[in-house]
């Protein structure tokens, strides 16, 4: 018995592949329209802290993802904005040197997190402010700036231990900042960033970011506090301490600091390594800039020049101090070759009216291991 040709015309089987493939295309298009229309999840709001135990204050670590993704979910977060009330004024109870150190402390952390900007400046030295008046935080500026610092991860400014201090910025963007800190330690506060204690950058997604309110951006930086009592005024008022030790980290960038953390033979060497003095008083236009010129004794150390610099220059508030191992180079008068000025052993200026003080060494004869300290030459 013959069977029936069941073989399909060649056009049928093209015509229903065609079929089927476009179904497949609309079924997709359609599932991910659908997909791209529905909207994000909504991220839940941050979970408050007890209000009789004091927080405790995460290390600055980053979930592992990529700046686009961290931008995008950092976007998610809406600002809060109920409760949102500016910070009161602070100012530093202390003074002299414990309040230069905080001073430079302040301007280290303006300068290295938000860069030679004066509004991302004040917004972060608001945030110092903020925690060093909050029970979470250390009781000092410096001791706020530099907490965890000690490790290469987990510090609370990224600055102070991934080798930003390495950089050197010009000295009038120094200048600028230690300017902003005395005006934030004065009384200056920034109102657009609240009583947020922490801030991050929008490229990046630290773990604790979920758990906090997102409450004021300044550039690229994204401002937070604690959600509950310990985010508003009623937890802000510690007391605060005056004793801002002297931090290693710091010496490279402020005498302040380096004066502080000299051993005691250093200040006895110092006072004795001291040759023949010339002070120049500033005349006409420049009344009131004093110059010393100084015999150094080349067998005392470096660090005990500033200690020396300190001293003679005492509370002028403009001091410029130079001086050479060589006295044969040493000018006897204010006019300096250019011989002279390339034989300088050290040099120290201060002048407080613009908020300025550095000392450089002569590295071809004292090597330093920061060269920021070095005279350009």
């Amino acid at each position: 018995m013959e069977h029936p040709d069941t073989t399909q015309n060649p056009r049928e089987w093209r015509g229903w592949l065609f079929a089927l493939l476009s179904f497949a295309a609309i079924a997709a298009v359609l599932h991910f329209s659908g997909r791209a229309s529905r909207p994000l999840p909504v991220m839940p709001h941050p979970v408050a802290p007890p209000a009789n135990v004091v927080p405790d204050v995460q290390p600055m670590e980053f979930a592992p993802v990529t700046e686009q993704d961290a931008r995008a979910e950092n976007a998610r977060i809406a600002f809060v904005t109920k409760g949102f009330v500016a910070a009161r004024p602070f100012v530093y109870p202390g003074a002299g040197e414990a309040r230069d150190r905080a001073r430079d402390c302040m301007a280290a952390a303006m300068l290295y997190e938000a860069g030679d900007d004066s509004k991302g400046q004040l917004a972060v030295g608001q945030v110092v402010i903020n925690r060093v008046r909050h029970p979470a935080f250390p009781k000092t500026i410096c001791g706020v700036v530099f907490q965890g610092s000690e490790r290469t991860t987990g510090c609370q400014f990224t600055f102070t231990c991934d080798g930003a201090l390495n950089r050197r910025y010009s000295d009038a963007a120094w200048t600028r900042a230690r300017s902003n800190a005395d005006r934030m330690l004065a009384g200056l506060i920034d109102p657009k960033v609240g009583l947020a204690t922490h801030y991050h950058t929008d490229w990046v997604r630290p773990y604790w970011s979920d758990s906090l309110e997102k409450i004021a951006s300044e550039g690229t930086h994204l401002f937070f506090r604690w959600p509950g009592f310990w985010g508003t005024p009623g937890a802000f008022r510690g007391a605060v301490s005056a004793n801002d030790a002297p931090i290693a980290k710091m010496a490279g960038l402020s005498p302040a600091h380096a004066l502080a953390l000299a051993p005691p033979s250093d200040l006895a060497e110092g006072a004795a390594s001291i040759g023949p003095v010339k002070l120049v008083t500033g005349a006409g236009d420049a009344v009131g800039r004093d110059t010393i010129y100084v015999q150094l004794d080349r067998r005392a150390t470096p660090e005990s020049f500033v200690t020396l610099a300190l001293r003679l220059c005492g509370e002028r508030p403009y001091c410029k101090f130079m001086g050479w191992t060589n006295p044969v180079m040493k000018p006897d008068s204010d006019a300096m070759n250019d011989m002279q000025r390339a034989a300088m052993s050290f040099s120290y200026l201060r002048d407080e009216k613009s908020g300025f003080e550095k000392a450089l060494w002569n590295c071809s004869e004292y090597a330093r291991d920061d060269t920021r300290q070095c005279m350009k030459r």
